[in-house]
């Protein structure tokens, strides 16, 4: 993977002070947020200077069940070539579910929801993962994500899942050791087992980010410092491989400049200090005291290794290996013409997990993320096997996030509806769940409330319907012919 250095994540809120920020090598720009023919002149300016520019897209959902939306890849495409990007990068996550192989209606979730690690949604993930690497025209990596709960009967540890999701694709990883923390808080898992079960060779780069305990929760919000356990993760990280690049995320609640520039001088030591450990490990001191008698022939005089490696050798391990043969009914040893023709990670052939299709895979895990997505966001019962405390967690953190997006893509809804926008909204999305994208959902909330008689004051109400009626169409009124009709049309609807 291409050396990448010291990143950050480029938002249009900080623009200015990562331009000006030292120290920084790289940046992320989310991908979904920037258009390719008329690209922000901040990340042109960063581009011009040599900043290499990754585009990293939240919305292709390959952990779904459904392939690739064909659309969504060629515009992740070309971002990394508008961007000169020498990577993209993406989830593994499923956001939609329902459609055709549910006979059901299709629903959003708006955010990045976890896979079952389990071999059905392992051979779906691989799919779609060599789907898009085959749509993309420079390599990708995936990120693991945080959960707030965990799916039952899980096959695989994060760590096994990962490996061979990077063994039969040959696909880079996007390591976020604050997610490794949050699955730690959330699902008790081990974040050095995670570490040690990893294909290090693998590694795209790393995030870091913060985010905030409530109740036994942990909630990954991009909106606060780093906490010391993240940096201890990233230091265990770096102990075994040398990160080829590590970014400082941030989303929310920007601080000042100068705390994301010590919040980078903190990732900075916690890496070194972890190449460290590996030096020390791999070029232990010599204990003092007499040593044994000269060899009176030594023989020819061996050169010493000028650059040991900054892992130790692995191999002297005593215990075994942490990750299990991956399939014990394809054992080389006990049948050659049953062996995998694989030429190692990175140059997958042929698997014969999936050579008869994903197809009953896919319907399996179609139905599985409809159940549990259902739950979330439309009020449907539980799944069986799922912490419902834990669903009502993941049900409002899915409410307040839809609530906070579409303040952003249509700013005049909270300035129109001041304090009451937040509650309404909340209420808005117990009952009705999204099945577009934010812009719709901002256009259905303010028909929901219009359709009630809201808000109460009728010049608010006014001014509320009129946003709506020059938003509904294709285009705005003054752009559109037969302005009069149309708008006589949707006023009639509204008052059914």
């Amino acid at each position: 993977m291409e050396r990448l250095g010291t990143g950050i994540g480029w938002r249009p809120e900080i623009a200015d002070a990562v331009e000006e920020m030292p120290g920084v090598d790289w940046v992320e720009a989310v991908a979904e947020n920037v258009c390719p023919t008329h690209l922000p002149e901040s990340l042109l300016r960063l581009r011009r200077r040599g900043v290499t520019v990754v585009p990293h897209g939240v919305s292709l959902g390959l952990g779904g069940a459904d392939r690739p939306d064909e659309d969504r890849l060629t515009a992740l495409a070309e971002r990394a070539q508008a961007l000169g990007s020498p990577l993209v990068t993406e989830h593994i996550a499923f956001v939609r579910a329902g459609g055709v192989l549910t006979a059901s209606p299709r629903l959003e979730a708006g955010h990045l929801l976890p896979v079952p690690r389990t071999r059905d949604a392992l051979d779906v993930l691989c799919e779609n993962v060599r789907i898009a690497q085959e749509a993309l025209p420079v390599p990708l990596a995936v990120e693991n994500i945080a959960a707030l709960l965990a799916w039952p009967d899980e096959e695989l540890t994060e760590g096994q899942f990962l490996y061979e999701l990077a063994d039969r694709t040959g696909v880079g990883l996007l390591i976020d050791v604050a997610n490794l923390h949050t699955n730690h808080v959330n699902r008790g898992e081990d974040p050095a087992r995670a570490l040690a079960e990893l294909p290090l060779e693998a590694l795209a780069y790393v995030h870091v980010a913060g985010g905030f305990e409530r109740d036994g929760v942990w909630h990954d919000s991009h909106a606060h410092p780093v906490p010391r356990p993240v940096l201890d993760i990233l230091t265990d990280l770096a102990s075994r491989v040398a990160p080829p690049g590590v970014l400082l995320e941030r989303d929310e609640n920007f601080p000042e400049p100068a705390e994301l520039e010590r919040e980078l001088a903190a990732i900075g030591t916690a890496v070194e200090s972890g190449r460290t450990t590996a030096r020390r490990a791999a070029d232990p001191a010599p204990t003092p005291g007499p040593g044994p008698a000269p060899d009176p022939d030594p023989g020819p005089a061996l050169d010493p290794d000028p650059d040991p490696p900054l892992v130790p050798d692995l191999d002297l391990d005593p215990d075994p290996p942490l990750v299990p043969d991956l399939d014990p009914t394809l054992d080389p040893e006990s049948d050659p013409d049953q062996a995998p023709d694989s030429g190692g990670l990175g140059a997958p052939g042929p698997d014969p997990r999936t050579a008869g299709g994903s197809d009953p895979a896919r319907q399996r895990l179609a139905l599985a993320q409809t159940s549990l997505l259902s739950a979330l966001v439309a009020g449907t019962p539980s799944p069986e096997g799922f912490d419902r405390v834990r669903i009502g967690v993941q049900a409002r953190s899915l409410a307040a996030k839809r609530a906070d997006v579409v303040a952003k893509v249509a700013p005049e809804l909270p300035v129109l509806l001041g304090e009451g926008y937040r509650t309404a909204f909340l209420a808005y999305a117990q009952r009705q769940p999204m099945t577009g994208g934010y812009r719709q959902d901002a256009l259905d909330f303010a028909e929901s409330l219009l359709l009630a008689g809201r808000p109460r004051n009728a010049g608010i109400r006014r001014e509320l319907r009129e946003w709506w009626l020059d938003r509904s169409g294709p285009a705005p009124r003054s752009r559109r012919p037969a302005v009069r009709v149309a708008r006589a049309a949707q006023r009639a609807l509204l008052r059914r």
